[in-house]
Formats: C-alpha cells, structure tokens, sequence
C-alpha cells in the first residue's frame, strides 16, 4: 500500500482531537486506502486492534445496513467500554446516518473518521446536528508529485520529468490506474467504469433520473468544453441545436448534482476592478482529466484545457482557493489563494509567437500588487519569454514540482 503524506499530514494533527474528521472527493481517488492508513498509524500510535471499528459501507458484507435502525444496530454491537476509533468508509450511503453519528459523538471516548463521495450531502447534513465540530478534508486524485511517487515506489526510473509529465497528462490521476503498469486503452477502461459507477449510483439512482440519454449529452457537452467559458444556457442552446429541450431549472439541478460526485468543479471568475464575484460565466473543470479520455476521446484540441484542468487539480489539492479573474477586458487564469497569500497564473500551452506571449503577460497590466505573477507553459526555452515587469516565466512541470 502506497502511502499518502499530502492527506495523512493533513489528518495526524486532529487525531485524538474532538472534531470528526471527513475525508470527501471524488469516488476512486483514494479515500479508502487513506483512511486504511489512519488506521496503520493508529495501530503504530499504540491503539490496540478491538479500539478500532473500520467499516466500508461499499462492501458487500455491509449491504444490508441501509438505514438509521440497523446503523445503529450495528454501532451498539461494536460500541464497547474505553476509548473507540471509528473509520466509516463511505458513510452516505446510509440513510440519516448523520443521526447516528450525531449520537455516537455525543456519547464522548470516541475519535471519528468518515469518508463520502457526495460533498453537499455530508456538509449539508453534518451542519445540522455538528456544526464547529467536524473538519473537511479534500481528497483528491493523484497530483502529479503524488504520480512520481506511485512510479518511485514501484522502482521505476523517475529522472526524466518531461517522459514522466507526458505520461501523467495521458492517463490522469485516478490511483488505480498507476498501482501497476497500465497501457492507454486499459486506462481508459478503468475510467469509463468509474464513471459509469458515479453516473448511475450518485446520479441516476440518487436523484431519480429517468433520462439518462440526456444527462449524459450534457456531461459530453461539458467535458466539451474544458477550459472554456459557458452557462446553463449555453447548454440549452446546445440541446436546441440537437434538438431536444430542458428548461434551465433542471440544468442548474444537473450540474449541482455533477459538482456534488466531484466529476465537475464550477470556478467562479472575480472582477479585480469591481472587486465582486461575477454570477455568470464561470469554468467547470474535472474531476480528473482522465475522465475526459474515457468519455469523449483524446484529442488535440482539447490540450489548453487539460492544461488549466491540470494545474487547477494541482492549486486544489495543494490547499489553494481557486477563482478566475477578470481584469478589465483581460480575463486572468487563476487567482489562487491560501493563507492570505495569493498568486496569479495565466496557462499556455507554448508561447509560439511574440502576439502569444504579450497576450499571457499582458493579461495581468494593471495589477500593482506584490504578489508573484506567473506564465506557464511546455515551453523549455524560455529565451524569446523572458521575464518582464516581475512575472514569472515558468516551464509547467517545473512550476508544479518546485514553486507549489
């Protein structure tokens, strides 16, 4: 089992603190494996085995534990004098299990781990009866740092960064891809099945949704349009043109319940001269880029928005709040922030020409402050895009690697 330290650090603090602890990402991203490894280093901490209760509520052992009464059946039968760890995998899968829990914690001498795949759900729920006293921390697939490590610990070579980004821009992050050596088509596969599990189990089943044909239109035309700037009613004129309807009630519906598995994200674009969020036009990106691959194919066209979805995943999974920006009539990447800091990307896919790159350092003219300001791309040499007036020029991977 490979370890995660980006989450496990994360998590160590609050051990044997009073706050439930709530791993939520994206299903296959690996939560189960991380809590896995609470529970090794539970074991190292000197917790004896019959203190720990871990439960994975996807399994089929557990199937029939659907509901509040044999959840709760099921925790007094484990429940026992002295101090108990409980790590439920999965946990929205129960209904009104935030009950139990509620009660559960309640009870005192009990440390809590839950993992979901739903992020709405278990905030929404939690926020009820434990409000101030549970933590979130986002699980996300693998970053590319985390990539490299997955290849270090299978004795791979990891020398050449450029070979190794190519192949990680290829098959995406999704852990069970990268556990072993998978070729393209076998990826590809793999996250086909994970998407369909989240499609049907999150969505379909969850919700109650009987055309399945035009959700997954929908899905298409997002995964579409990576990178670019829409609404909802782009989507509406999109079904007009292939001749089929749904009023914008049920697309907002549709893509808050998308946002909720975690197989879409929706970035907000920030006026930085009217100092306000804007309620239109924002990005959605993936999950995973891998997802992309499955769904709708691999093709070049789509490469500048795998880039931005690619380094979005990596400001998200390093802690960072991410929004666009709109600087005027100039529209800015990224602005990332975390404790208090902040920086500012624009992402390229090569600076080809002088018109490309005035056009990324341009993008942040007018910004006086202090923070850094960063071009990225895939280009190596930098000669003809040397830095100027502080903003960085940074070659992608490297940026990743060394600046994050």
């Amino acid at each position: 089992m490979i370890t995660r330290p980006l989450y496990l650090d994360q998590i160590t603090p609050f051990i044997d603190k009073p706050q439930i602890k709530i791993l939520v990402g994206i299903r296959r991203a690996g939560k189960s494996t991380i809590l896995e490894c609470v529970q090794n280093l539970l074991l190292e901490q000197g917790k004896k085995p019959d203190q720990i209760v871990h439960i994975n509520f996807d399994t089929l052992e557990y199937t029939d534990i659907q509901d509040k009464s044999s959840f709760l059946a099921l925790v007094r039968q484990l429940y026992k004098d002295g101090k108990r760890y409980f790590l439920l995998d999965e946990i929205q899968n129960i209904e009104k299990w935030d009950e139990v829990i509620s009660a559960l914690y309640a009870e005192g001498d009990t440390d809590i781990y839950l993992t979901g795949s739903n992020s709405k759900l278990l905030s929404r729920e939690l926020s009820t009866f434990l409000t101030g006293r549970y933590i979130n921390i986002r699980i996300s697939t693998l970053n590319f740092s985390e990539f490299i490590d997955f290849k270090r610990a299978r004795g791979e070579d990891v020398s050449n960064i450029e070979t190794l980004f190519t192949e990680y821009l290829e098959k995406g992050g999704f852990p069970a891809l990268h556990i072993a050596e998978q070729g393209i088509a076998q990826c590809d596969q793999i996250v086909r099945d994970i998407y369909s599990s989240i499609l049907f189990r999150d969505l379909v089943e969850r919700h109650n949704i009987r055309n399945t044909e035009l959700l997954s239109r929908i899905v298409k035309y997002i995964f579409d349009n990576i990178g670019n700037i829409f609404s909802a009613n782009s989507i509406s004129e999109y079904l007009k043109n292939e001749r089929r309807s749904l009023n914008p009630e049920t697309i907002y519906n549709y893509l808050t319940w998308l946002e909720e598995t975690f197989l879409i994200e929706r970035v907000s674009r920030y006026d930085l001269r009217g100092k306000a969020f804007l309620k239109t036009q924002e990005k959605f990106f993936l999950g995973d880029i891998g997802l992309l691959y499955a769904i709708n194919g691999r093709n070049s066209s789509y490469l500048s928005g795998i880039l931005e979805n690619l380094v979005y995943h990596e400001l998200i999974s390093k802690g960072y709040t991410v929004n666009l920006g709109k600087n005027g009539e100039r529209e800015i990447d990224f602005i990332a922030e975390k404790n208090h800091e902040k920086l500012y990307m624009q992402v390229s896919y090569k600076l080809t020409d002088s018109a490309t790159t005035e056009r990324e350092f341009s993008a942040f003219e007018g910004i006086d402050d202090n923070f850094p300001k960063y071009v990225v791309s895939l280009d190596k040499d930098t000669s003809f895009s040397k830095n100027q007036n502080g903003i960085i020029h940074r070659y992608l991977p490297d940026f990743i690697l060394n600046d994050l």
